[in-house]
């Protein structure tokens, strides 16, 4: 496997005042914008280990947005400082059903985690789901709009099953401001659910 990094030319050092960091997962269906969301929004050079689509994988990784020529085959690794004591570090996590056995991996050491969902193909979202919560892992569910949406808001939640208090919010994964929004909302959503156990104990 060929792990290579981006064109990106990004190297922002890791700031010395860094004390707080937080590994969070990126998941959801196969082609949903996973990779892209790293790209746009990872302050260094991300990591990718995106391989070509070959004849090999028809009939296997299916539904793929059209012009897909790529697939991740292992994890995109990125960076981002969300102020000067916090960082994120990213992990994106392959969408192909063949490669989900390396999501258990992945979850090890994970705060929380985003699912990326595409409206057009919302049933792919829900494997994603039923692992965070096997596994009790918090999540925040972003709807990534890289065209216009086929439903509300209100009818990806109850497709989706989602409980009140799971975060539901619009991003477009190719931009750095909107990626980054979808990462401050799954941080407050962790200190949120952090200060209410505080509260109970």
């Amino acid at each position: 496997m060929d792990c290579r990094s981006s064109d990106q030319d990004v190297r922002t050092p890791l700031p010395s005042t860094a004390r707080d960091a937080l590994k969070i997962v990126i998941v959801g269906g196969f082609g949903v914008g996973k990779t892209t969301m790293v790209g746009s929004v990872s302050e260094i050079r991300p990591l990718s280990t995106e391989e070509t689509m070959t004849q090999a994988g028809v009939g296997i990784d299916e539904g793929a947005s059209p012009g897909k020529t790529t697939t991740t085959v292992a994890f995109d690794f990125g960076r981002i400082s969300l102020n000067e004591q916090m960082v994120l570090y990213l992990f994106g996590a392959p969408g192909q059903e063949r490669f989900w056995f390396l999501w258990d991996r992945l979850f090890a050491g994970t705060l929380g985690a985003v699912v990326l969902v595409d409206t057009h193909r919302l049933a792919d979202s829900w494997y994603s789901i039923d692992r965070l919560e096997h596994h009790g892992t918090p999540f925040i569910v972003a709807r990534n709009n890289f065209g216009e949406p086929e439903h509300s808001l209100d009818q990806v939640r109850q497709a989706l099953d989602l409980p009140a208090e799971v975060p539901l919010i619009d991003c477009d994964a190719r931009r750095r401001d909107s990626s980054k929004t979808v990462l401050l909302a799954l941080v407050n959503h962790l200190f949120a659910l952090s200060s209410a156990r505080e509260t109970t104990s």
